[in-house]
């Protein structure tokens, strides 16, 4: 059974050189813990937080009230609301988000509900849906000046590229060979993810200042970000070639290489990104990407170590040696890194399904299913984080979860060979060898070279009794010579 892992290395920012000034930051925003009814019992004190507890006890205090089948649905909308501000507090946005649909739900009236729910999605980035439940709060309570002002700044976070844009507009219609508002404009729309608009106006600019090294990388960057690693090159080449000392050119051109598999490549321009700025802990993280995929993994570390060592907030970093450390089979450095990555960013999803593979690999699926289950909580649209937990469940026996995580990761994306490997696994150890045989036979005809497929499919003919398996058998080996002994261990012969 192959593993689905959701490999993020230390994705590398474009050079955005021109930052748009003024940028609003949503400020920190507490929970906004709601009253209790009257009634007082030690679950009410820790569901409203009177005690100031941690979010995990506030949230035991409100799964029990709501549990309890004995409150009206004001109150349930009040334990709703309560646990949902205790998740957010945890980061769990997401998880968050459902409390408060359940409130609004049960009091569809309720202000608060609606303000706390704008709060999560803001959080989330998710603008549009913050900004359409502050109108509503507002709505129901015109005199909340906390869903008020909360409100705006979430207008000017979604619309400063709008309104830099704007801005650039105006730049360019007083003084149409302004070359820096071409290329600050082509930077608005490119953090917009709009960046075939973005290189019209790094072409403007650059036909009016053709000397700039930095609107030449920012183009390279949109072409990177558009997957056109060559067209990316040739313009890193350009500004490298305008100003042979900038860090960030090789920076990005050793990305580019290193996305088109050109490992060696990346890392010559790496090592002059990092000769040129030996403080650069991005250049120095991705260096340690390129040799992880030659499978240099000592190598790795030591750039990951330096990485860290400059900027000990770098998550990526901590992640990426993690990714490592795991590939060496140290499994407890691997985790500690992991959890690391966790403390310095707790709601990243791909950081607790990298944890809960570390774990499956000590074969502690109690571990992993942990994992899987915050990673699930906090991206439910990824189906490779349903499929690891299908994975791990099947193994620990869990097979009607597991078979309910499966067919959510195929629903989400239906050709996907990994999850119809891992479905037929877990068909396969609930005796269901026809339907196990289906799925390996889909799973195959997507990537014929899927070892635990081929002797999955191979194993299960043979306990049909229906022809012989053993040509799977020996293809599967071929492919992978440990086949046998992973399902051994799996309890599969």
């Amino acid at each position: 059974m192959v593993a689905q892992t959701r490999r993020e290395w230390g994705a590398v920012l474009s050079a955005r050189k021109y930052v748009i000034a003024g940028a609003i930051t949503l400020a920190a925003i507490v929970g906004f813990a709601v009253l209790a009814p009257k009634q007082q019992s030690q679950d009410w004190i820790r569901c409203v937080n009177k005690e100031k507890a941690s979010p995990d006890l506030q949230i035991g205090g409100c799964t029990t009230v709501i549990q309890s089948d004995k409150e009206s649905k004001n109150n349930l909308a009040i334990a709703f609301t309560n646990r949902g501000v205790a998740y957010r507090n945890k980061g769990q946005y997401a998880r968050a988000i459902q409390d408060y649909d359940q409130a609004i739900k049960l009091d569809p009236k309720y202000a608060i509900a609606f303000r706390n729910r704008g709060i999560a999605y803001d959080d989330k980035g998710q603008y549009d849906g913050a900004i359409r439940d502050y109108d509503q709060a507002i709505n129901l309570d015109p005199n909340d000046a906390d869903a008020v002002n909360l409100r705006s700044v979430a207008s000017k976070n979604k619309d400063q590229y709008d309104r830099a844009i704007q801005a650039y507009d105006q730049a360019i219609k007083l003084n149409p060979n302004n070359a820096l508002a071409f290329n600050n404009r082509g930077v608005a729309y490119a953090n917009k993810g709009q960046y075939d608009r973005a290189i019209q106006d790094y072409d403007q600019a650059i036909k009016l200042d053709p000397n700039d090294a930095k609107t030449f990388t920012n183009r390279g960057s949109a072409y990177d970000d558009k997957g056109q690693y060559d067209l990316a090159i040739q313009d890193y080449d350009r500004a490298i070639k305008l100003d042979p000392n900038y860090a960030y050119a090789f920076n990005n051109r050793g990305k580019a290489y290193d996305d088109k598999g050109q490992y060696d490549r990346a890392i010559q321009d790496f090592d002059q990104a990092t000769k040129l700025d030996a403080n650069y802990a991005r250049a120095f993280n991705n260096r340690g990407n390129a040799y992880s995929h030659k499978g240099q993994y000592d190598r790795a570390i030591q750039d990951y170590d330096q990485a860290i060592k400059l900027d000990p907030k770098y998550a990526t970093a901590f992640d990426n040696r993690g990714y490592a450390y795991k590939a060496k089979g140290d499994l407890d450095h691997a985790i500690a890194d992991y959890s690391d990555a966790l403390l310095l960013i707790p709601a990243s999803a791909a950081y607790f399904n990298d944890r809960g593979q570390a774990y499956d690999d000590k074969k502690d699926y109690g571990r992993a299913i942990q994992d899987y289950d915050q990673a699930t909580k906090l991206d439910p649209l990824y189906a490779g984080y349903w499929n690891s937990r299908c994975r791990a469940r099947a193994i620990a026996g869990q097979l009607k979860q597991a078979l309910k995580d499966c067919d959510e990761s195929l629903r989400l994306k239906p050709d996907d060979a990994d999850a119809l490997d891992s479905r037929g696994f877990t068909n396969f150890k609930s005796g269901n060898f026809d339907k196990a045989a289906a799925d390996f036979d889909a799973a195959l005809k997507l990537n014929p070279r899927l070892a635990g497929s081929l002797y999955g499919r191979g194993v299960a003919k043979n306990k049909k009794r229906v022809g012989s398996g053993d040509d799977d058998l020996a293809a599967a080996k071929a492919i992978d010579t440990k086949i046998a002994e992973t399902f051994a261990g799996y309890g599969v012969k």
